[in-house]
């Protein structure tokens, strides 16, 4: 649900960063500068109405709720405990953009919604990445590393994860070759645009991908 959410919002020039657990989001938001949290309430090792208050103890950041969980309990605690808005699933997405804009534009975090652009863009079905409109002629392994590091624009990657996740990467290869990979599509993407660095390495864990020019 995340991934689907996350593509769609990016169709909106909305930047997403997707979180696996609470903890792992809670690191990110002490990290990173963010305008909006999309909260689920169903999630590993904590409650998503437990993570409320902890988001509150870092950040006035808005939080709307997404969640299964329609009980009028769980919206009523939600919002008494931070939330800003309470989504009962399923909804149509189009309704989440909508509030996601309703609410920036009240707290003033941002005019409207970005209007910076995307300069990565993934096209899942085609297995095809572009980057400022130009198809990358990558392997399927250069595809798979890199279309992972778009998922997780602006957070670290481990190279383990991206080792073991990769469909086209036998699991004995060496940790190196993930290094080898990433140089080979620094080089591709370096090609069109020699004057930014878009992947970064973080020392001592692995990668970031960041799709706006620093």
């Amino acid at each position: 649900m995340a991934l689907i959410l996350s593509d769609y919002l990016t169709k909106y020039d909305m930047e997403v960063v997707c979180a696996e657990d609470p903890y792992m989001g809670l690191s990110l938001l002490t990290q990173h500068t963010f305008d909006l949290i999309i909260l689920d309430l169903t999630l590993p090792g904590m409650d998503g109405l437990e993570v409320v208050p902890k988001i509150r103890e870092l950040s006035n950041i808005p939080i709307i709720i997404s969640s299964a969980r329609d009980d009028i309990t769980d919206k009523v605690i939600g919002m008494e405990r931070g939330a800003d808005d309470y989504m009962p699933k399923p909804y149509d997405p189009r309704e989440l953009v909508t509030r996601i804009k309703t609410i920036l534009r009240r707290t003033h975090q941002v005019d409207d919604v970005k209007e910076e652009k995307i300069l990565f863009e993934l096209n899942a079905n085609a297995r095809e990445i572009y980057f400022k409109g130009v198809a990358l002629e990558l392997t399927a392994a250069e595809y798979d590393i890199l279309g992972m590091l778009l998922h997780h624009r602006n957070a670290s990657v481990s190279r383990e994860q991206l080792l073991y996740e990769s469909e086209h990467i036998a699991d004995d290869s060496s940790i190196k070759n993930i290094d080898v990979i990433i140089s080979r599509i620094r080089q591709k993407i370096s090609k069109i645009d020699s004057d930014n660095i878009y992947i970064k390495p973080i020392r001592g864990v692995g990668y970031l991908l960041s799709d706006h020019i620093k």
